[in-house]
């Protein structure tokens, strides 16, 4: 945001508390978090919800991504992404097994506004798993035009061709541009 002229203040330095994203849209939960501290600062906020959305299971696990990483010890997306995988090899899902990883940015004005900005990145799913960049589902997800996952990408490219890119290109154009 420098290039834009805005500075910006991460919420854990305004010492917010966490917010449970308990809605079912990606939307939904980036509403509660921009909202929440919009009220509680006084000033416009930005906030996200994104995940992954697999076709042959009917778009799970989708905004509940995270969830399905939570152990009693902290989230595990080994773990998470085994679970996917296991289900789509149960299911008999088909070759390619596609899927959409999601991002949703709220901005959230103090007196109620907001405006939703959304990226898209369609891809298959791949096992086992490659790379150890990123986080989350990157190491089994190869976005469409590519032969690496995610978890294998150098971040610079990650950073201009991810749902979250997409998303903040939106939300730039929406927001920032003249």
């Amino acid at each position: 945001m420098a290039t834009c002229n805005i500075e910006t203040v991460a919420a854990s330095e305004c010492g917010l508390p966490s917010v449970i994203e308990s809605e079912n849209t990606f939307a939904g939960n980036a509403s509660l978090k921009a909202q929440a501290a919009a009220a509680l600062t006084g000033m416009p906020a930005i906030s996200d919800d994104s995940g992954i959305e697999v076709e042959a299971l009917g778009g799970l696990p989708g905004v509940k991504t995270a969830d399905w990483a939570e152990t009693s010890r902290g989230r595990d997306y080994v773990a998470a992404m085994t679970r996917v995988w296991d289900l789509l090899e149960s299911n008999g899902a088909p070759y390619p097994r596609r899927a959409t990883f999601c991002s949703t940015i709220c901005v959230a004005w103090p007196d109620g506004h907001q405006e939703f900005f959304t990226g898209f990145v369609d891809g298959h799913l791949t096992w086992p798993m490659r790379g150890e960049l990123g986080f989350g589902f990157d190491p089994i997800f190869v976005p469409d035009g590519y032969t690496c996952t995610f978890g294998e990408m150098p971040s610079r490219l990650k950073n201009t061709v991810s749902h979250r890119a997409r998303a903040l290109a939106s939300f730039a154009r929406g927001c920032l541009d003249d």
